[in-house]
């Protein structure tokens, strides 16, 4: 499968309606060396979800606007800015650069899945080969016939990557960065605000914002 089409259908995996309990574990993060922490409190930050699905994309940008606003900002869903009747992205930046100063926009989060996966796990049945009714023959017999079949079983998680920036659209520069690693996200409002709170927490962590 070429790697177009592997990122194309990317999108599609990152709010599919999958089973399981999702859990969000960030790898790695990174931040700009500040004097003190940053506050975007009441501050217009849009929310941007990059997939080329719009419909994905309008979902996934409305949950993480709720989100920056349930900490202080306001978030801003940035298709409600830069995106035209038919739901095409103003990609141009001076375009878009003159469409969020207009609209007072001084940050941004941005989230965008970098890669999904399968994962494979076995679960191995009981085996104990040191027992002693194993040293014989005739000795496992009576034991083997009597102990009830565990076969095991195999289980098939998915795991996105999802890459999330911090951005002062104002300056230009970014602020903050993550990657994480979700297993079996359940769907769009659960994984954003899992997403989020997964973010806040490690931005923290690190002092980079007011707790």
């Amino acid at each position: 499968m070429s790697r177009a089409i592997e990122r194309s259908m990317i999108p599609v995996a990152f709010f599919a309606f999958l089973t399981g309990c999702a859990t969000t574990q960030f790898v790695s993060t990174w931040k700009v060396p500040l004097d003190g922490p940053l506050t975007f409190q009441g501050k217009r930050v849009a929310a941007v979800v990059v997939s080329p699905d719009a419909a994905i994309r309008r979902a996934g940008e409305d949950a993480l606007a709720q989100e920056i606003s349930a900490r202080g900002p306001v978030g801003v869903p940035s298709y409600t800015l830069v995106s035209g009747d038919g739901g095409q992205v103003a990609k141009d930046e001076e375009t878009a650069k003159k469409i969020l100063r207009d609209a007072n926009i001084e940050g941004a989060v941005v989230m965008q899945v970098v890669s999904q996966e399968q994962e494979l796990t076995y679960s191995s049945g009981s085996a104990w080969y040191g027992a002693p009714y194993y040293g014989s023959f005739y000795g496992y017999w009576g034991y083997g016939w009597g102990m009830a079949y565990d076969p095991g079983y195999l289980r098939t998680d998915t795991i996105v990557v999802v890459e999330t920036l911090v951005y002062s659209v104002t300056d230009d520069k970014l602020l903050w960065a993550g990657r994480s690693k979700t297993t079996n996200p359940s769907n769009v409002r659960e994984f954003i605000q899992e997403l989020s709170d997964g973010a806040v927490k490690e931005m923290e962590k690190a002092g980079f914002i007011e707790r």
